[in-house]
């Protein structure tokens, strides 16, 4: 059967460059990710109830949204909480391995059938439902070195000017300003000025939305089909206000005589921020931080240089002294990483030419490895991408591994062609035909053996499973490609290559004379060997004891040594963590917070530090350090 490829050694390159084109093709289209996802997939299910206590909130919003999205398909568990602050946050963990969107619609179906039951307000802020990504792929902060932009503006122009933009860019999955210090009309409420006139806070919601509206006017002069109008005048209304001054004229109550309670009799108005729920800081100025997540199965590296891009188009219609700093990158690290692992796959490609030509003492015999072996390698992007996998540490470490024993295929094809040359003294291709028929059932032997060893792998479940799914998948396909290229192109590239010098001279030169040294030493060194070998053979208690002694040596250092899930590397990222006793004001949170910036901005090295005080309880300072630290 695999004879037919050396009568037809077109056939033979054609199947290799086709595995070549498809595997390049899979290299350019794969997502790329430090690590493989195992994170479960989680849905968010927030709901805005202002004013209420954590205790209403979980009692009037929580409990029926939990009722509801119990038992979804595919649900692991959930988790609930609530803040004094009118915020409430459902997270629902499914199974890993479930489709994100489905996971998505069976709650949103399941949230809509109790919506009706939820207070007013919650229908009217709206229950938001968002898939949860575990990764943040970029922190962003917005900052102005301009004293009159505070806060609020810098939240209100983030919100309006840079989110939209970053979230078309695709690959984006979620862009967050962390906070809701967007614009907001802000009304403070008197309790003594409430209490001398007798107006409850309902009163004033109720005189709001009923003078704070959108109106239809509707038309003046239109036709009826019986009378002819000279003109049409479309009526128009103020709609909601927008100004503080029309807020404070807002009417609560009248009277026959004429006098009117205004909102300003009994309340301040300003222009404020919708929330006053955290403060955000870039090395001590004020600044908006942005959150930003990619999207399942897009390549990491790929959407932050896109978002780059659209900063710096952004950038140039900034308001005097506005700035913007990427606090945190992941593509800095990824790229580092891959990087490192492909210069460890160069460096063992490289080291495997040498040693195959050393042993093989031939460049013609050398080159037909290091030609098959690209092959394989490559090839196995295609299984990958088939499979639903991701060029990540993982995959690129086992394509390391995998070089070693793909090379093995090719190696036994050239020396089984090699053995036939010299003992019948055949030409390459009559040599190829015979070699071919003799070893291609212990190719196909080799391979299977070689592939079961990783298959059983790949049925691991859980998130170390996933690691070992993606190790053995690559594994199995780079090996089964090598079986599949030593049947095909490396007989061919033989019998195109190969020359029978059997039993004659060698030139001598530079090159031959440090092979045939390097062969009389390893000569050598095998003789010892063997011989070492016949005097253990027939002592058992020594030979027991070595045994007895690795097994003990091996059971103390697996004791002994560290374990872990992935192993810790130096990102240039520091996190601190202030926590202050409960009841604490946000304001002394922040004080706290920016002590702790000034302690950081005098140690060397520091290149920012970007303080959130308020955010989830928590502050977070995120510290990034120079690159040569």
């Amino acid at each position: 059967m695999f004879n037919k490829f050396i009568q037809r050694p077109v056939l033979a390159i054609v199947i290799s460059l086709v595995i070549l084109f498809v595997g390049g093709l899979a290299i350019k289209t794969l997502p790329t990710s430090q690590f493989p996802e195992v994170a479960p997939p989680v849905v968010m299910v927030s709901a805005s109830y202002p004013g209420a206590s954590a205790k209403s909130l979980a009692e009037s919003v929580i409990i029926p949204l939990e009722q509801s999205i119990n038992g979804a398909w595919g649900m692991r568990y959930m988790t609930s909480d609530a803040t004094s602050a009118g915020e409430a946050n459902i997270q629902v963990v499914f199974e890993p391995g479930t489709d994100i969107n489905q996971a998505l619609v069976q709650v949103s179906n399941r949230v809509q059938q109790v919506t009706n039951r939820l207070p007013t307000l919650v229908q009217r802020e709206g229950v938001v439902i968002t898939p949860v990504i575990p990764s943040m792929l970029m922190y962003v902060n917005l900052y102005s070195k301009d004293k009159n932009a505070d806060m609020k503006y810098l939240f209100n122009y983030a919100g309006v000017n840079m989110v939209p933009e970053l979230q078309r860019i695709n690959g984006i999955g979620q862009v967050r300003i962390l906070g809701s210090r967007q614009y907001a009309m802000r009304i403070w409420l008197n309790p003594d000025r409430m209490r001398a006139y007798n107006v409850s806070p309902d009163e004033v919601m109720e005189a709001l939305n009923d003078q704070s509206i959108i109106g239809k006017a509707g038309r003046i002069g239109r036709g009826d089909s019986k009378q002819a109008e000279a003109l049409e005048y479309v009526l128009t209304y103020s709609d909601r206000f927008n100004d503080p001054t029309q807020y404070e004229n807002v009417i609560i109550r009248s009277n026959k005589e004429g006098e009117n309670l205004r909102l300003k009799d009994v309340a301040t108005v300003a222009l404020g921020s919708e929330y006053y729920d955290i403060y955000s800081s870039m090395n001590g100025n004020p600044s908006a931080a942005l959150v930003l997540k990619q999207t399942y199965g897009s390549n990491a590296t790929e959407v932050i240089k896109n978002v780059k891009l659209k900063l710096e188009e952004l950038k140039k219609t900034f308001p005097p002294g506005m700035e913007y700093e990427i606090s945190y990158d992941v593509s800095t690290f990824l790229d580092a990483s891959i990087e490192n692992v492909l210069h460890t796959l160069r460096d063992a490609f490289i080291l495997m030419t040498l040693v195959v030509f050393i042993f093989l003492g031939d460049w013609r015999s050398t080159l037909i490895p290091t030609l098959a072996v690209p092959v394989s390698l490559i090839g196995a992007f295609f299984f990958m991408q088939l499979f639903g996998l991701s060029i990540n540490m993982v995959t690129l470490f086992s394509l390391v591994l995998a070089m070693g024993i793909v090379v093995d295929n090719a190696i036994v094809v050239v020396e089984a062609v090699h053995a036939k040359m010299e003992l019948e003294n055949l030409s390459p291709y009559n040599a190829v035909r015979k070699v071919i028929g003799e070893i291609s059932g212990a190719i196909i032997a080799i391979t299977l053996v070689m592939v079961s060893v990783f298959i059983p792998v790949s049925f691991m479940s859980g998130p170390v499973g996933t690691f070992y799914r993606q190790f053995s998948i690559t594994m199995a396909a780079s090996i089964i490609l090598s079986g599949v290229v030593a049947l095909t192109v490396t007989p061919v590239l033989c019998a195109m290559i190969l020359k029978n010098n059997h039993g004659k001279p060698k030139k001598q030169n530079f090159f031959t004379k440090i092979i045939d040294g390097f062969n009389r030493w390893f000569d050598k060194v095998t003789a010892r060997y063997v011989n070492l070998l016949r005097k253990m053979a027939h002592r058992k208690l020594l030979t027991w004891s070595l045994t007895a002694s690795f097994i003990a040596g091996i059971v103390v250092i697996s004791n002994n040594l560290p374990s872990g899930f992935i192993p810790s590397e130096d990102q240039g990222m520091l996190y601190a963590i202030i926590q202050t006793p409960p009841g604490s004001t946000l304001e002394r949170t922040n004080d706290l917070s920016e002590k702790l910036v000034k302690v950081i901005n005098e140690v060397e090295g520091v290149k920012s530090v970007s303080s959130i005080a308020g955010y989830e309880v928590l502050t977070e300072v995120v510290v990034q350090m120079r690159e040569h630290v």
